[in-house]
């Protein structure tokens, strides 16, 4: 099946004919590629917190949280490096919120809150 898409003024000169086909799977192939985006923002995001939450101590204050996280975003980086951007994606998020975790440990422990 072909359609046309026209641009200009109508004019047999702007008339392009494009298999319909072909334009589908272009738009599918490039729509497919966000899932790796989405796991690059979320594992970039999760390694920096996870560094702050090791800056502030929380291997030694927040152990269960920390560990848990690094452990999550080891397992993300090898399912992207399979690339399962889904569940990579899904891994780096859990990852990132024990960081957060770790971090509000490590500072509650620093001002004396402890657990």
């Amino acid at each position: 099946m072909t359609r046309e898409v026209s641009f200009g003024r109508g004019s047999a000169r702007g008339i392009f004919r494009v298999p319909f086909a072909l334009t589908v799977m272009g738009l599918g192939l490039a729509l497919g590629g966000c899932g790796h985006t989405l796991y690059v923002f979320q594992a970039n995001s999760a390694a920096s917190r996870l560094e702050e939450a090791k800056e502030l101590g929380a291997e030694k204050l927040a152990p269960y949280e920390y560990f848990y996280a690094q452990q999550h975003l080891e397992k993300a980086q090898e399912e992207a490096a399979a690339a399962d951007y889904s569940d990579a994606s899904n891994l780096a998020e859990v990852a990132e919120e024990y960081a957060d975790k770790a971090i509000r440990l490590a500072r509650e422990a620093h001002r004396g809150g402890g657990r």
